[in-house]
């Protein structure tokens, strides 16, 4: 088959999707990804493990647009326009794949003009994600919005069973959960190689994931290293100067998604604290909780969370309060028990070794397609 994914991203950075797109194109698809390189910070077009990537850039007018809210409907109209260019150009898809909301009336135009089959991967409930941030307008838009492009989608692809229940509530069309799960690199357990006990963390540096009230927590614990790495957004800047004057905060800056399982296989603990008070958080899996499983390492997370549901049901780490105290409280048990951490760790790695993998992630994706290419 011949797949067009569009997604809102410049591809590179997003390793669920290109796991997607690898996947299909192993199994014999074609597969082109149209994509929204905001920053200008990639190529116009690249083959990329033989997924080519159609890279649209911002004109000058969106450049001087002062939100990505008004950006949008200049890019739906460049991926439909795109999508039609390549479909009478030779690259006659039969699905269009859809990542996220910010990508779906395109893939809603290029459907009913060709007549092709359309999927909607839901990394995230848009809705939720962009509450706190977006005034409640612009959250009931997109709500609406999503619920009437939902009926005219044939499948529907999400990240975990929150996610799905969610889409059962607005839409009768078939749902595949396909989590944001990693390779599996060991099947044996393997120490941490760092000398000193590290806690590590890498993602988003913001509030809701307890930035930069974290660093105060190391700061008092001398005999732990706190390792931190994210993308330059956010809370970026605060972070990286306040942990310039802590001795034990290593902070790395923006790291290779490549490099991010080879630095937690050499920690001790993964740090993933997400606040509970937020709808996503409630019922997401962030990909911390799957790094950490294949690398067979402990978790800490917050209590309240869907993460912190599988994180006890798994006995893979300790699920705590979004308090000081209370990480405080879970750094040190740790750091203390080095049994109980490499207990926790093996129970991780055997759940990615057995379910939380993407080789199993991969199988519900092209039996997906081989459903679609049936029908």
């Amino acid at each position: 088959m011949k797949i067009l994914m569009l997604l809102s991203n410049p591809y590179i950075v997003d390793p669920r999707v290109s796991h997607e797109a690898n996947a299909l194109v192993s199994a014999g698809h074609k597969v082109t990804v149209i994509v929204w390189d905001r920053n200008h910070l990639y190529p116009s077009e690249a083959t990329i493990n033989g997924v080519r990537v159609v890279r649209f850039h911002n004109s000058w007018l969106m450049r001087i647009l002062p939100h990505d809210l008004l950006r949008n409907p200049f890019w739906w109209m460049h991926a439909a326009r795109k999508g039609v260019e390549l479909f009478k150009n030779g690259f006659d898809f039969d699905v269009v794949h859809c990542h996220d909301l910010d990508t779906l009336s395109s893939g809603f135009f290029l459907k009913k003009k060709f007549n092709v089959k359309l999927v909607y991967d839901a990394h995230e409930i848009f809705g939720y994600m962009i509450e706190k941030d977006m005034p409640s307008f612009v959250v009931w838009f997109s709500f609406l919005m999503e619920k009437k492009l939902l009926k005219n989608v044939d499948d529907i692809i999400t990240v975990d069973v929150g996610y799905a229940s969610y889409f059962e509530e607005s839409s009768d069309k078939p749902i595949t959960i396909i989590r944001n799960c990693k390779d599996i690199i060991t099947k044996e357990y393997i120490p941490p190689s760092n000398n000193k006990f590290s806690v590590v963390y890498i993602g988003t540096l913001a509030a809701s994931r307890f930035f930069p009230d974290v660093l105060s927590v190391f700061e008092d614990i001398e005999d732990v290293q706190f390792i931190i790495a994210g993308k330059k957004e956010g809370l970026y800047d605060e972070v990286e100067s306040l942990a310039k004057k802590l001795k034990n905060v290593t902070f790395l800056g923006t790291i290779p998604v490549t490099d991010v399982v080879p630095l937690t296989l050499k920690c001790h603990v993964v740090l993933c604290l997400f606040d509970p008070s937020i709808r996503m958080n409630q019922i997401g899996s962030p990909n911390k909780l799957f790094e950490a499983m294949v690398c067979g390492r402990p978790i800490i997370v917050t209590k309240g969370t869907h993460s912190g549901k599988i994180v006890d049901e798994l006995q893979m780490g300790l699920s705590i309060d979004f308090s000081e105290e209370s990480l405080k409280n879970a750094v040190r048990t740790l750091h203390d028990d080095p049994q109980l951490c490499k207990t926790y760790g093996r129970n991780a790695l055997k759940a990615g070794l057995t379910e939380y993998n993407w080789p199993q992630q991969q199988k519900k994706l092209l039996d997906l397609y081989q459903k679609l290419k049936s029908k």
